[in-house]
């Protein structure tokens, strides 16, 4: 039976082509087949990727069949895979996030979770010296979700081993970095054909602190302002969203890539009472702009107090 693998819903770069990569490895590599999925529709840079490296879109999936054999990548979460996720047959797991617990296996399985900024970095250090029979396109999916990840190595996620991938990747490719980087957040920053609600899961994690149960959205961009002129509409609708997914409420933090800082939308008061306790911010208006956060994982969620 062909072992799906995939990442975490609404899926960003790094949860499209880690999936790519790593069936790749298991087909032409180790002679298990294997076959990418995602868990929805990927996002304008995951899709920039697909187009720039002429990959094929992974069929898109709901949910998986008892006794699926299944690699899991870039997450370790059981809310963020599928509702069935622990009748399927689990074969591995490959993340950079923390562990989460809650997956149950048929037996012993291979995991691997360290903390560097992209699974794709680990994804290059597992493939060793088999690396040299990748295609390109396997290589620039590693490159595109590195640089991603590590938002061109200004994420405070960034780690050394993540930039030398990077920069090895890139040299074998014959890319400069900075101007591939450009390209890549333009495609992420133009959301102008997504709804409201598409926006605010776009790139969305649920969180609970204390039995206050978040939607965590961040939209990374070089262009914050064509989120922002939308402020009123989507305040609207983080009402409808938070709702329809049974969530108390939804922070939504647009994160400007370039100057590093990031700008928390404050529908209410509980939203303002958790970003003054959270970030030590003083809220005046319906946003508040947060100097230097820039990662959900490593700023965001450990800070969140409610």
């Amino acid at each position: 039976m062909t072992t799906l693998v995939f990442g975490h819903k609404a899926p960003d770069t790094d949860s499209t082509g880690s999936p790519i990569i790593w069936s790749w490895y298991l087909n032409q590599v180790q002679g298990t087949q294997a076959a990418a999925r995602l868990l929805g529709e990927p996002n304008t840079e995951a899709a920039f990727m697909l187009e720039r490296w002429n990959l094929d879109k992974p069929e898109i999936i709901a949910d998986v069949e008892p006794g699926q054999p299944v690699v899991i990548v870039d997450t370790n979460n059981p809310a963020e895979l599928p509702a069935h996720i622990n009748d399927a047959d689990i074969r591995g797991i490959i993340d950079h996030h923390k562990l989460v617990g809650g997956l149950q296996t048929a037996g012993p399985i291979d995991i691997r979770i360290e903390p560097l900024a992209c699974t794709a970095t680990i994804m290059w250090k597992m493939i060793g010296k088999d690396m040299a029979q990748a295609p390109e396109a396997i290589k620039g999916a590693m490159l595109t979700c590195i640089l991603s990840d590590t938002l061109e190595f200004r994420s405070p996620t960034t780690t050394n081993e993540d930039k030398a991938v990077a920069h090895d990747l890139a040299k074998d490719l014959g890319i400069d970095i900075s101007d591939y980087a450009a390209e890549m957040f333009a495609a992420k920053s133009d959301v102008s054909a997504f709804s409201d609600a598409e926006l605010i899961r776009m790139d969305s994690k649920e969180y609970e602190v204390d039995g206050t149960k978040f939607r965590v959205s961040v939209l990374e961009t070089t262009a914050p302002d064509q989120v922002l002129s939308r402020k009123d509409s989507l305040t609207e609708s983080m009402k409808a969203v938070a709702q329809e997914d049974g969530v108390d409420q939804v922070l939504l933090f647009v994160v400007d890539i370039l100057r590093e800082e990031a700008t928390l939308l404050v529908p209410n008061d509980t939203v303002k009472s958790v970003a003054e306790k959270s970030f030590d911010a003083t809220v005046t208006g319906d946003t508040v702009v947060l100097p230097g956060v820039m990662s959900r994982k490593k700023q965001i969620i450990p800070n969140l107090k409610v």
